[in-house]
Order: structure tokens, then sequence, then C-alpha cells
């Protein structure tokens, strides 16, 4: 089992013909991923790698004789609302934002817009998501040779608000043994389509997963939803958490950001110190270093077998 995708999932990427988008289109079919369209105005009868290029959504889902589960969308912060309730509108249910820097009320619409049709969005500013060995929907873990070795079938499902810590961690449990059951690259932006707590459903509901382990950071609401959820719900996975940037802390840091969009520090809830409290205080393990996490991980599933 896995959460999200399967070997089944079908999926198009709107911005097909941008240079990026080849690169990832490419990386997604040599994994094995179904990619059965893709989406730029003006482009309609091109191909990509094998894969069909149409001028609109619409055209996509008609030409697959069916409904299509997902959209990997590339397009210029500018088009990325209009490309997403598009998706949406012509009934695609599992929406993945690469794109940096989209405007907030525009993400606000799109979210809202999902949750009034069922779908879900992950991002924007993200790398998409992988269930190792079975489908890898975005840029996550680069080439497909690099997302096998990074990525090995699990116990252990993974979020992270970096993109690239989530390969370094998910790479850290194939190599301790423990493997990853799905790993979801959340978005580093401030407002994105699903946050830890929106994800744990899934997880809590997936019988590989018997842990998680989370990459967080300064700035944000995430990880007192996190607490909050594990409480109410009594879940049965131990958390495992790393949190970056506890330099911010620092008197002569507050105010600044660094990194992604959503690191920004607006009050005493979002230091990472606050959020470290509210995490253990949840009984989610903070750890250190990212070294670390294989081992703790491995203790509290002795503890909980």
């Amino acid at each position: 089992m896995s959460i999200l995708l399967s070997k089944d999932t079908t999926f198009i990427v709107q911005g097909i013909t941008g240079r990026e988008a080849v690169n990832l289109t490419k990386e997604c079919l040599d994994y094995g991923s179904k990619v059965v369209g893709g989406v730029t105005p003006g482009r309609k009868g091109r191909e990509v790698h094998g894969v069909p290029v149409f001028d609109t959504v619409a055209q996509a889902v008609e030409h697959h004789g069916g409904p299509i589960d997902g959209s990997v969308v590339t397009v210029p912060p500018a088009f990325t609302k209009d490309a997403v309730l598009e998706a949406i509108e012509n009934g695609i249910k599992l929406i993945v934002i690469v794109t940096e820097r989209v405007p907030r009320g525009d993400v606000a619409q799109m979210v809202e817009l999902a949750e009034m049709r069922g779908a879900r969005i992950i991002g924007p500013n993200c790398l998409g998501l992988i269930v190792p060995e079975v489908c890898k929907m975005g840029g996550i873990g680069g080439p497909a040779k690099d997302a096998a070795k990074a990525y090995q079938p699990g116990r252990v499902g993974v979020m992270s608000r970096s993109g690239g810590m989530t390969t370094e961690i998910s790479s850290s449990l194939t190599q301790a043994g423990l493997g990853v059951s799905t790993a979801v690259s959340i978005g580093g932006d401030a407002i994105i389509g699903s946050a830890y707590a929106e994800l744990m459903p899934y997880f809590e509901a997936d019988e590989q997963t018997e842990a998680i382990v989370i990459y967080t950071e300064p700035g944000g609401r995430m990880e007192a939803q996190l607490a909050e959820w594990v409480k109410d719900n009594n879940s049965r996975l131990p958390i495992v958490a790393f949190m970056a940037g506890k330099f911010m802390d620092d008197e002569e840091m507050k105010g600044m950001s660094f990194g992604h969009a959503g690191t920004i520090v607006e009050g005493k809830e979002d230091t990472a110190t606050e959020k470290i409290a509210r995490l253990e205080a949840a009984g989610i393990r903070v750890v250190e270093r990212i070294d670390e996490i294989p081992d703790v991980v491995k203790e509290k599933l002795g503890a909980t077998a």
C-alpha cells in the first residue's frame, strides 16, 4: 500500500514543453510513472518523450478516454492559478504544483476550490511525491536511477518542507534498512495545499507505514496543527522530527527569513524553540542532527512493536 499514488496512477504535466518540465517528464517516465499527456496552449500535436501535448486539460482528458488522476503544474507563477483551476474543473483530484513564487492570494483560491471539489494539492514550491518502485510524480529524487537508490520500499513515511531534504532523509532511511512507504515534498511557501496534519490521515490508514519522519523549519503554524492532530486522534504512528534553522531564535535574527518563503517568523509561536516544545509535548521526538533519525526511528519502532 501507499498514500495518494499507485502503480495505476495517471497524470499529465501542465507546461510540459518548458525546459524543466521536459526533464521532469523524462524522469517520471523512466521511473515507470504513467504520464498520459501534457498541456501547453498553442502546442497541440507535439510530443515530449512520446507524451502527446494538448492545448487544454479537457483535450488531454478526452484523448485519454476517461478521468486522469493527477497533474504536475510547472507553468510560470502568473499562470499557475488558471492552470490549477482548469485541472480541478476537469476532474483531476491530485495536483502537484512545482512552481515557486505563486502569489499567496492565488494559492488561497486554488486551495479553496480544491476543497470544494474534493481535490488534493501538494505544493506549491515542492518537488512532488514518490512511492518507491511504484510511482514518482514530480521532480522528487531527480533522475530515475538516482531516485531508485535513495528511495527503497519500506516502513517509514516522510514529509518535508524542503525538497532536497526529502531525498536526504529518505536515503538515510533506505541505507539503514528501514526504507520508505511514501515520501512527500509538501512545499516551502507560506501557504500550501497540504500540511503535515492534512496528510496524516492518509499515512494513518496505510498499513505499510509504521512511523513518520518530518523535516521542518521556523515560520508558520504547521507544527502546532500536527501536534494537535496527533493528540486529538491518538495516532498509532511514532513521529520523529528534525527542526532546521534553530539559529533564527537568536535575537539578532528576529524578523528575518531564510531559505523558503514560508520561513518567516512573525511571533513567538513561529520560533524553532516554541515549535520543538509543542512537538515534544505531543510525544513527537525532535532530534538534534539529521544522522540521528534512522536510529531514533528504529528505537521508536522497537518500543511500539
